[in-house]
């Protein structure tokens, strides 16, 4: 099974693809961001974000698509991610891809087993999963990485 992880943004979207087979560790197949230009009309940036999506669901043959639920501590930045986000589901949707959500919190439990997990937690979870030596990089692609595992122990019979 393929799981394709996004972390959404207006900024960055984070993706990371992980495939999981029975019986052998996850493998991470791929990972990065979309990125905009900050100084672009906000309606060319969600055109960007929803071509690039496109084609990156093309490209990763996905089973599954695990999506972060909007959490924001300030509310000036939550209306232009809520925008990506709609745009996000609305390429996800038009491709018939089956989608779950999780909440930032869900992920820091299933990962480390503790709901308010700083991000480095999170990140030597990610790593460990995965068998990696780093961090994948850029943050917003090792988040999005985690909301893919996070879809694989959520499911009914993994672990």
């Amino acid at each position: 099974m393929r799981i394709l992880g996004i972390d959404p943004g207006l900024a960055r979207v984070g993706f990371g693809l992980v495939e999981f087979v029975r019986g052998e560790p996850p493998q991470l197949l791929h990972c990065g961001i979309i990125e905009t230009a900050a100084k672009t009309v906000l309606g060319d940036r969600l055109i960007t974000i929803y071509n690039d999506l496109h084609e990156l669901l093309d490209q990763s043959e996905a089973d599954l698509v695990a999506v972060e639920k909007l959490f924001f501590y300030r509310m000036g930045n939550t209306i232009a991610v809520a925008q990506a986000r709609g745009v996000i589901l609305l390429a996800l949707a038009q491709k018939g891809c089956a989608i779950v959500e999780f909440t930032p919190a869900q992920v820091k439990q299933s990962l480390t087993g503790y709901g308010n997990a700083k991000k480095p937690d999170v990140q030597d979870a990610v790593m460990r999963e995965l068998q990696l030596e780093q961090v994948p990089q850029p943050d917003d692609a090792a988040d999005a990485i985690a909301l893919a595992l996070t879809a694989h122990f959520s499911a009914p019979g993994n672990p």
